[in-house]
Formats: C-alpha cells, sequence, structure tokens
C-alpha cells in the first residue's frame, strides 16, 4: 500500500501531514505527485471528492521547497487560477495546512475583496498565488504583481477555466507567465471540446485518470421526480423534513430564484442560507462558515457552489432546478459523499427540462432512477414554458399559487397534477413557481470572472 513517504514528499510536508486527516494518498494523488515532482506537464481527471487539491498542492510546494530562498518583490513561483471565490479560499486554507512549519507563502486575490491590500499582500512576492482571472487581471494591469518569474500553473476545475466565460481572461494572464513552465489542469469533467482547448496549454503532458471522466461517486444515491415546477417547493420541504439535523444543498439555477427559494424555506421554519452572485464576498463567507459550523441545515446555491465546496457533512443533494450544463450535474452531487462517506442526489424535472435531464443521463451513460412520476409527454414538453421565456414580463402561475389565492381554473385535457407525475403527498403548491431560467453557472460571453 503506497504511503505519502513512498512518494517522496519533503519530510516537513510529511511532519505537516501527520497533523490532518490524510492518512494514505488517494488513487488520483498517488498516480500524480511522481509525475508532478518529476516536471512533466499533467492533465488529471477524478471525481469530485477524491483529493484533487492535495494531488496537485503537495508536489507544487515540495518544489517550491527545494528553492530555499523567497520570491523577489511583486514575484509569484506558482500561480494556481480556481473560477470561484469560494474554492480559491479553500485551496488556499488547504495549501496553508500543508506548509505549516515552513517559510513557503501563500497569497489569496479574489474579487469583492480590498484591492489594495492585496496588492500589499504582493508587494514582498509569494511563494503560491491562488487567484480568480479576474481581480489577477486587474493587479497584472496596475503592475501590483509580475508573473515573468512564474514557473508552474495550475487550472483547477480546468474544464471550466477553459470553458466561453474564462477563456478570454486566461489568455490574457498567459502572456504574462513563460512559456517554459510546469502546467497542471486538473477536473472532474472535460468535455471533448474544452479538452482539445487543453491541449494547446500542455507540453507532452502525463493523463492521470482515476474514473470516466463525467462518473459520479458510487457512494451516491440518485433519482428523479417528475414533477411541475410549482409542486417543487412543497416537495422538497417534504424531503427536508426526513432528515431534521442532516445538512443539504438545493441548487437552483438562477440568483433571484435560489433568493425567493431560500426565503421561503426560512419561513416554513429552516435554518437555511442563500449563496449566489447578487451576495457580497462578505456575505457568502459568512453564510458558508455558518453552514460548515452547523448553524444552518439547508444552503440553496446557485452552481457558485457547485464545484470544489467540500463540507464533509453534507448528506443530501437537491437539484431543485436542472442545470443546463450537463457536466454541472456532475459537480453539483459530487458535494456529497465526500471523503468515502454516502449520500444522497435528488433531482426535480419539470416539463421545461426534459432537455436538460436527457442531456445528463446522456453524459452518464445511463438513466437515473426514477423516484415518482413518469417521463413528461412530448405534447407537455412542447407546450412548457422554455426558460427565459416571457422575461421581464409578469410570470404566469403555473400551480404555484401565494398562500390563501384562489388557484386557477385547470385547462380542459390537463393531466391532474400528481397523477403519475410525481407530485408527493397531496400538498397544495404554495410559494410562487420557480420557473427554470438560464443558468447562473452557464457561459456568459465577454465577461471577466471573479
Amino acid at each position: 500500500m503506497t504511503t505519502f513517504a513512498d512518494l517522496g514528499l519533503s519530510p516537513s510536508i510529511l511532519k505537516a501531514l501527520e497533523k490532518t486527516t490524510l492518512k494514505l494518498p488517494t488513487p488520483i494523488q498517488a498516480q500524480a505527485i511522481p509525475h508532478i515532482m518529476a516536471g512533466r506537464d499533467l492533465m488529471g481527471l477524478a471525481q469530485t471528492g477524491t483529493g484533487k487539491t492535495a494531488a496537485f498542492g503537495l508536489p507544487l510546494l515540495h518544489r517550491i521547497l527545494d528553492l530555499g530562498h523567497p520570491p523577489g518583490p511583486k514575484n509569484v513561483r506558482a500561480l494556481i487560477l480556481a473560477p470561484t471565490r469560494e474554492l480559491i479560499g479553500q485551496i488556499k486554507d488547504n495549501l496553508e495546512v500543508f506548509t505549516k512549519g515552513t517559510a513557503v507563502k501563500v497569497t489569496m486575490v479574489v474579487g469583492g475583496a480590498s484591492l489594495f491590500k492585496q496588492a500589499q499582500a504582493l508587494s514582498k512576492g509569494t511563494d503560491v498565488l491562488v487567484a480568480t482571472p479576474g481581480r489577477l487581471i486587474d493587479l497584472l494591469e496596475r503592475g501590483d504583481v509580475k508573473l515573468d518569474q512564474c514557473a508552474y500553473l495550475v487550472l483547477d476545475e480546468a474544464d471550466h477555466m477553459l470553458d466561453m466565460g474564462f477563456i478570454h481572461s486566461l489568455r490574457k494572464i498567459a502572456k504574462h507567465i513563460p512559456q517554459k513552465r510546469q502546467t497542471m489542469l486538473f477536473s472532474a469533467t472535460m468535455p471533448k471540446d474544452i479538452e482539445e482547448i487543453a491541449d494547446t496549454y500542455l507540453r507532452d503532458p502525463v493523463r492521470v485518470q482515476v474514473a470516466p471522466p463525467g462518473k459520479p461517486i458510487e457512494k451516491i444515491s440518485q433519482g428523479v421526480h417528475y414533477i411541475p415546477n410549482g409542486d417543487k417547493a412543497r416537495l422538497l420541504e417534504e424531503y427536508l423534513k426526513k432528515h431534521i439535523g442532516e445538512q443539504a444543498l438545493v441548487f437552483g439555477r438562477t440568483k433571484h430564484g435560489s433568493e425567493k427559494l431560500m426565503k421561503l424555506l426560512a419561513t416554513w421554519g429552516f435554518k437555511v442560507g442563500s449563496i449566489h452572485g447578487n451576495k457580497s464576498q462578505s456575505q457568502r463567507d459568512r453564510t458558508l462558515t455558518e453552514f460548515r459550523a452547523g448553524a444552518l441545515d439547508v444552503l440553496v446555491a446557485t452552481d457558485v457552489a457547485a464545484r470544489g465546496i467540500d463540507i464533509p457533512t453534507v448528506r443530501h443533494v437537491y437539484n431543485f432546478d436542472l442545470p443546463n450544463v450537463p457536466e454541472n450535474y456532475v459537480h453539483r452531487i459530487g458535494r456529497t459523499a465526500r471523503a468515502g462517506a454516502e449520500g444522497t442526489a435528488v433531482a426535480f424535472c419539470a416539463p421545461a427540462e426534459m432537455g436538460e435531464l436527457q442531456a445528463i443521463e446522456k453524459l452518464l451513460k445511463k438513466p437515473i432512477p426514477v423516484l415518482a412520476g413518469a417521463p413528461w409527454a412530448a405534447d407537455i414538453v412542447a407546450a412548457a414554458p422554455k426558460p427565459g421565456q416571457n422575461r421581464g414580463q409578469r410570470p404566469q402561475r403555473q400551480g404555484g399559487q401565494k398562500p390563501g389565492a384562489k388557484p386557477p381554473a385547470k385547462p380542459q385535457g390537463q393531466r391532474p397534477a400528481g397523477q403519475g407525475q410525481g407530485r408527493s403527498g397531496g400538498a397544495k403548491p404554495q410559494g410562487g413557481t420557480f420557473s427554470p431560467r438560464r443558468s447562473e453557472g452557464g457561459k456568459p460571453q465577454q465577461r471577466r470572472p471573479g
């Protein structure tokens, strides 16, 4: 059985590891670390929750420790880029655990924080810079940081970093980094078109793959409910009441819809918070801290929480709205069953989301087990409002009335909600309709991330 000592890591890193819960390398760590320590470019593909941060972080720190002298003013030795502020913070926290007792300096820069303070932190240089692309470009344009001495580039959640929402920022940043560098890309999913872009960043790379890309961890029990949009909230309430005290992540598609759902759950007595792009960084940090500490049982989030967030106590993931990017489903449900634990993932599928569900099942290469209802008939799907329809107009309620409101007359010939459609328990829908729209975690064009 391979140990961290067998991998040849420096004694100071091994000493720091002794004080963590990491006892033996995971498969991705055991396979990737020797190649990175040997200086090879690498593409690492592994399921969520399998320790990718340590897979690139430990050998990277080992190589930096060998240098034995501090970096120059404003210089960076290693750059790690990730798509969200929450993931950046988590990577920094992990690296600081590994570097405890050493002289290696780790610095984090993200949007939503003081640019002046970040420039100050970089003025004396740093060994490892963990950054979102947008804020890093701000600092580069101001001359607050230099990358001409950067010898290592890591893209975490590489598939998302290389899609159209980030690729323009990455190209700007790459111009500042020497071509003679070691590059590492890590992700749980890697669509073919994104993989072709990834190849332009790598030189003679080693590919380390410990599971087929897009395959969720087997310990996640999955299921789908076919249910009208207006009935989703009450079904979610029923599920949450079944496991009071066990933490759950609920994913919505839009910022507005997620906030609305959070407030509705709060009125129903749940200890709930939300994180999405309309929240300030301090609000997002505070909510995540409360969730980690167990002060909240439910976290409603957009796809800003789908990647990299590691909270081992999450036992349940609910896809209240299905993502319009199928790979995001894999990242979402990967927030449970962390580090060998078990978890459940339940998806709610309204008529307008049949296309999203089919794309997800195509990625998984198997159907998701049906918990209730049946696939929506083609005529119902065709009649359903598509994401983004009637934007800017007052939405028509589809069975999701305000408490006490008189329900609308039912159209002739429509199948009653709950008869073979996944309606659970017969509860009346309440609290409004949550119509799926374009995902916040989709692919915005020409937008500076971070």
